[in-house]
């Protein structure tokens, strides 16, 4: 089975940022304990007695917002950093899925669908070409329980059953499931993802990008 975990970033309804983003992460289930290990290893810089109360969340991270205030600007950004790299570190099969959507000026709400369609169809094709190979497996969609849950919810229903622009989605063995970040290392993992992802695009900062760009389909 593999689950791929995804958040967003840039909101839709600020008509301030032009981009919205979707990404995250593809992992095999036996995969998910070693990457959130390491990632707690990066929590424990910041509170050693009880690392499950910190949260890494990119924006947050890289403003000095909430919790990140009382840190260094440097800690945070090599923390950010470290845990993208982890990435590079992990097992091959995890693969980086992206869309960013520029918001169409007239219903920027569009930019949900079109997000989604696309991270959603690359992830089928992904688990089309395993079978293709002879290593059939299934797949399942976790996100942040924050992300747009009844859009995308409706959405997944209607890709298995109806279908979208290139086909209908085969390889998903349930619609997607939404968990509390704070509880899921993997969770924050592709929200580091979606930011990298999204400074990128909309302030053409390649920082957090170049960390993570050879490992995925953006």
């Amino acid at each position: 089975m593999y689950l791929l975990y995804l958040d967003h970033a840039g909101a839709i309804e600020d008509p301030s940022q032009r981009h919205f983003v979707l990404a995250g992460i593809s992992v095999f289930e036996r995969q998910t304990c070693w990457l959130a290990q390491e990632l707690e290893k990066i929590a424990s810089r910041f509170n050693p007695a009880d690392p499950f109360s910190v949260e890494l969340h990119g924006s947050p991270m890289h403003g000095g917002r909430g919790e990140w205030r009382r840190h260094p600007v440097a800690d945070r950004v090599r923390a950010l950093s470290d845990a993208l790299a982890v990435i590079a570190k992990s097992h091959p099969t995890n693969t980086l899925f992206a869309a960013a959507v520029k918001k169409p000026k007239d219903d920027p709400a569009a930019a949900v669908n079109l997000a989604f369609e696309q991270v959603c169809g690359m992830f089928d094709r992904s688990l089309l070409r395993k079978h293709r190979q002879r290593a059939t497996q299934r797949g399942i969609i976790v996100f942040d329980k924050a992300t747009y849950e009844s859009d995308i919810q409706s959405l997944a229903t209607d890709f298995r059953t109806v279908g979208h622009q290139t086909g209908v989605i085969k390889n998903l063995s349930e619609v997607p499931l939404f968990l509390d970040s704070k509880a899921s290392r993997l969770v924050q993992l592709a929200d580091l993802i979606a930011f990298s992802c999204y400074r990128f695009y909309e302030s053409e900062d390649s920082r957090f990008i170049d960390i993570i760009k050879d490992q995925g389909s953006f």
